[in-house]
């Protein structure tokens, strides 16, 4: 039986790493300059975290997680989104107490059981930042800073903001009822989805991506949002949208932007590259001032958003971005032996290069000059170390500049200075 990567799975293969070590180490130093600590949490929780967080009615918690019992019976669920577990361990370790907003990131995978595509797997690895305990819009707005700064870093052109505010529980309600009162007459046009959303969640039939049936087209006709936000709501927005502005970001308001999560209020935001369609979004998030109340906390606002690394490594390639010189194709030297004598000799210094600082790899003993030289040619070494009878007899090893065919006689004390130095 030949075993083969799961479905809506992906390696990353060696090639791949510098991608990835680029992006982390980017999102890391735009956290740090904003003040994000690092949190981690488990892989998996007890699923009522996501269905009272998430939301019952949403296609994430009825189709797409991976919910088992445990040994105990526990009804237990690999990590679905990130948003729920931090609020968990904001409630859990007192961080009430501590400043407000609690400011921190993340990165962690996600599992969610979807139909595999570009740019979407059924796991994903994702950076996530929260900010937990201020109802701000300029907390919004920092937000959107960070997630904007961090997609401008990693070389990302053509990047477009959209923005909407989907209310509060003050407002929504009689939205929904003016969102209802239009789709009514027509759920037999829709598609089944959209139909068990109409009882169960209609906010989310905005977030309809079916095109074979009429829901685009009842999009495009619903009543908007932003003709039925409270006052308080309303001047949230319209402040987000004056720090956007003070800030230098472009941002275009979307009607119909819901993202799709229960626990969102207010702000909603996606940052979306040039490329079209449902997957084509990099970075999205919004305020969710409810969900630590759901948790069991007291009401306590909060805003972030997850950006899924995949995907940007995807749009990083399509667009050919510049990454860090950080590939792991550089060997700094390969320890190459000839004869009984010299297999140990190579052995310890090839260990004494390592705890220097150097990329080494001891060839093959036993194997001919001509075969361990080739295998250093295959891994791009910069040098080879050669070792012989003559040179343990003398200390010393023949360093040779594998790119210029230079060689030269070294002692063995010498080393890793000449190849620090060359």
């Amino acid at each position: 039986m030949q075993f083969r990567l799961p479905r809506g799975t992906q390696d990353i293969l060696p090639e791949d790493q510098p991608y990835w070590r680029h992006v982390t180490s980017t999102a890391q130093e735009i956290a740090r300059r904003f003040g994000y600590n690092r949190i981690d949490t488990p892989v998996f929780e007890q699923a009522g975290l996501f269905e009272r967080g998430v939301g019952e009615g949403t296609d994430i918690v009825e189709k797409e997680t991976y919910t088992f019992p445990d040994r105990s019976k526990e009804m237990m669920t690999l990590r679905a989104e990130g948003t729920a577990p931090v609020c968990r361990a904001y409630l859990e370790h007192g961080m009430s107490s501590m400043p407000q907003p609690v400011r921190m990131h993340y990165f962690c995978p996600i599992f969610r059981y979807e139909r595999p595509q570009a740019g979407r797997f059924r796991q994903h690895n994702q950076f996530g930042v929260e900010a937990i305990g201020d109802g701000d819009p300029s907390v919004d707005a920092e937000i959107i800073d960070l997630g904007w700064r961090f997609t401008e870093a990693l070389g990302l052109k053509g990047l477009t903001l959209v923005i909407n505010s989907i209310g509060d529980p003050e407002c929504r309600p009689k939205y929904l009822e003016t969102l209802k009162a239009a789709y009514k007459p027509h759920l037999e046009k829709v598609c089944p989805d959209c139909r068990m959303r109409f009882e169960r969640n209609p906010l989310r039939m905005l977030d309809c991506k079916r095109t074979d049936f009429a829901c685009q087209e009842y999009i495009a006709a619903a009543p908007q949002m932003a003709d039925h936000l409270c006052d308080a709501c309303a001047e949230h927005f319209a402040k987000l949208q004056s720090y956007l502005t003070v800030l230098d970001i472009p941002f275009q308001v979307s009607p119909r932007l819901v993202r799709g999560l229960d626990y969102y209020t207010r702000t909603v935001f996606e940052i979306q590259p040039p490329e079209e369609g449902a997957q084509s979004t990099v970075l999205g998030g919004g305020r969710y001032d409810g969900l630590i109340e759901q948790l069991g906390g007291r009401p306590t606002p909060g805003v972030g958003f997850g950006s899924g690394l995949e995907r940007l490594v995807l749009n990083m390639k399509r667009q050919d971005a510049a990454i860090a010189d950080n590939s792991d194709g550089a060997v700094d030297a390969v320890v190459v032996s000839l004869g009984d004598a010299a297999a140990p000799i190579a052995v310890k210094l090839a260990s004494q290069l390592r705890r220097d600082g150097l990329r080494t790899v001891l060839a093959q003993p036993g194997r001919s000059l001509r075969g361990q030289m080739r295998h250093a040619t295959a891994l791009q070494a910069r040098f080879t170390l050669v070792l012989g009878d003559t040179e343990v007899e003398a200390g010393t090893a023949q360093l040779k500049d594998m790119s210029t065919g230079d060689q030269r006689e070294v002692p063995l004390s010498e080393v890793a200075g000449a190849i620090t130095k060359a």
